[in-house]
């Protein structure tokens, strides 16, 4: 019996349907690496003096750079044209004018720049190529900034405060320290500063330019640390603390009353992060950090309670900014399944909008992998946080490639924000474990201190214990997994190559140190006493330092390395990669080496790291998916 009409076109339509699936799923499989880094992103927004437009930092040409948008989206307009990364941008109070820094190379020695909000003037504030510029604060007439810069002496960092319509700049605060700018005072007299002792210890100080002289405001025991502070309209700091307390929370205090303490005002068992308040200082916009997700918080000045925003995607926020007039707040956001992007929320309407609209490069987003949060236990039954993502289609058959993934820091977190490589492994067919072992932030002031100095093994063994939660989950093949991580993450890859030798098919070392006692000698002089609080002293722990140093076990390694690296370097320099790379090399171990002479800590530009991240896939097919 012949088909009819409907019949025939419904068949005809299923099978095109299938087709197309099937052309599909074959398309997901093949998307090279460049097309995952070809997606582009925008961050750091920030509202121009009349609140209709946005400046923000976008890679589109490759490279981080200044862009202008309309506040409803919109064809956004370039602003600066520089062959390396422009650090973000920052308004004037008083003036049609942004701030922005931006190094050399990868090189850190930031530079301070002011342009016009429509990008025709261009100013160079600071032209000190030796020196590093730590922006603080405008003063509230917007006529002054001030900042901190190593200028007088590599290791320690000064106060300056500069005129900007002279650009001459003065010296007001010397001291052989680590000292941050962070706020003028409202009549801009003074000017709050943080002096930092260790990563997880500092102190807040006011300091009268008139005079020079300077006051403490927090007098503490034990470790705290003062982050996002800002002047409200009561006269009183504002800012997130973990004074006393296992939590970072939000906090104030009177510096007008020299016996006035911090006052808290939250105590949940959460982070908070990202405080900024509004150009009227009559309202706080505030990030809780729950295990890595973001929410977002409104709280007016004197108010007892925080609103909540609502209606937003589950990810991660950062760089909060009011508008001009405290009616909108534009921030950063970033998911699994979003690439980062500027967004706004409409404060009377409580309605958040997207305002830069980043390309995919094509890429389906239904083809991203979220997460799932698990909790791992470790050698002494503490729970290790992790996110656990599995490539679409994978089933507990013990025989999915896995990479063991370490973030940096170590003061750090892994989050669930958007990474293009995560999602380009996924889609190769791999399965990624990252990991928040001891010593990240994030969950309270006991966990960031569990790998401290000479408990860094503990930390090493919360990687051992993640195999072999991978190992008994039912998914991972234990002869296919492979470690990677950058900066203390490829530290981490390296000491677990070296002391945990038999759970490796592969490993991935990014501006990584294979030698604590040489890193320490060779980072820079600003840089070390930070990082000999958490590493170890030179002069006291040299013994521990080289027991935990990978180069020392090499000979113990099984598994084929990558190492990829910044010739310029400044805090992790190249001879940590040069020296693990000849001793392998020495011993005719598989290694390979990427040097790239124009980037620094970690590769930012395009072709550098599509050049990079191809190595690495291939590298990691041959060694770990195709191995036997």
């Amino acid at each position: 019996m012949p088909m009819n009409p409907i019949a025939r076109a419904l068949g005809a339509a299923l099978v095109t349907g299938a087709m197309l699936a099937s052309v599909q799923q074959s398309a997901l499989a093949a998307y090279p690496i460049q097309q995952y880094l070809q997606m582009r992103t925008a961050s750091a927004g920030v509202f121009t003096p009349d609140g209709k437009q946005v400046v923000f930092s976008t890679n589109i040409t490759g490279v981080p750079q200044l862009w202008r948008v309309p506040r409803e989206g919109g064809w956004p307009e370039q602003l600066t044209f520089y062959p390396d990364a422009v650090k973000g941008a920052v308004r004037s109070p008083k003036g049609d004018w942004f701030l922005f820094a931006k190094d050399t190379g990868g090189d850190e020695r930031t530079q301070l720049n002011l342009i016009s909000s429509d990008g025709s003037h261009t100013v160079a504030l600071t032209s000190n190529p030796k020196a590093i510029h730590t922006f603080g604060a405008f003063s509230p007439d917007g006529k002054q900034i001030v900042y901190a810069a190593n200028s007088r002496n590599v290791a320690f960092f000064d106060l300056y405060v500069m005129d900007l319509s002279t650009r001459k700049a003065k010296r007001v605060l010397t001291q052989d320290g680590t000292n941050y700018a962070l706020a003028f005072s409202p009549d801009g007299k003074s000017v709050v500063f943080s002096r930092v002792d260790t990563p997880s210890n500092a102190n807040l100080y006011l300091l009268d330019l008139q005079t020079g002289t300077e006051r403490l405001l927090t007098p503490h025991t034990g470790n705290a640390n003062y982050e996002s502070v800002s002047f409200g309209k009561d006269g009183k700091l504002y800012f997130a603390s973990d004074e006393g307390r296992e939590f970072t929370c939000l906090a104030s205090l009177d510096p007008r009353d020299p016996a006035a303490k911090v006052m808290f005002m939250t105590r949940d068992a959460i982070e908070v992060e990202g405080i900024e308040l509004s150009d009227q200082r009559d309202r706080i916009a505030y990030l809780a950090n729950r295990d890595g997700y973001s929410d977002l918080y409104l709280r007016g000045i004197g108010s007892p309670k925080s609103e909540r925003v609502t209606g937003l995607p589950q990810g991660v926020i950062d760089r909060l900014s009011f508008s001009p007039d405290g009616k909108s707040l534009v921030f950063t956001f970033s998911g699994p399944q979003h690439n980062t992007d500027v967004w706004t929320y409409d404060l009377a309407r409580k309605v958040a909008s997207q305002v830069t609209k980043s390309s995919l490069a094509g890429i389906p987003r239904s083809t991203f992998v979220m997460p799932s949060l698990v909790k791992y236990p470790s050698f002494d039954g503490r729970s290790i946080p992790a996110f656990m993502y599995l490539p679409q289609g994978a089933i507990k058959n013990k025989s999915l490639p896995v990479i063991v993934y370490v973030h940096g820091g170590p003061e750090s977190q892994e989050r669930p924000d958007f990474a293009s490589s995560f999602q380009y492994y996924l889609s190769r067919g791999y399965g990624l474990m990252a990991l928040n072992i001891r010593g990240s932030v994030g969950y309270g002031k006991t966990y960031t201190h569990l790998d401290d100095t000479t408990k860094r093994k503990d930390a090493i063994k919360d990687v051992e214990y993640a195999v072999r939660y991978l190992n008994a989950s039912g998914y991972a093949n234990p002869k296919k997994i492979a470690i990677m991580g950058g900066s203390y993450g490829g530290y981490m890859t390296l000491a677990a190559l070296t002391m945990l030798p038999d759970l490796w098919a592969a490993g991935v070392d990014t501006v990584g140190m294979s030698n604590l006692v040489t890193f320490l000698e060779n980072t820079g002089p600003w840089r070390r006493p930070l990082r000999e609080a958490e590493y170890g002293s030179l002069e006291t722990d040299r013994e521990f330092l080289e027991e935990v140093s990978p180069i020392n076990h090499v000979d113990k390694i099984k598994a084929p390395l990558m190492v990829v690296q910044g010739a310029n370097d400044p805090r992790v320099p190249k001879t940590e990669a040069d020296q693990i790379v000849a001793t392998l090399r020495e011993k005719e171990h598989p290694v390979e080496y990427l040097l790239f002479g124009d980037e620094g800590h970690g590769v930012v530009k395009l072709t550098n790291r599509i050049k990079s991240f191809t190595a690495t896939a291939n590298f990691l097919d041959k060694y770990v998916k195709n191995r036997k």
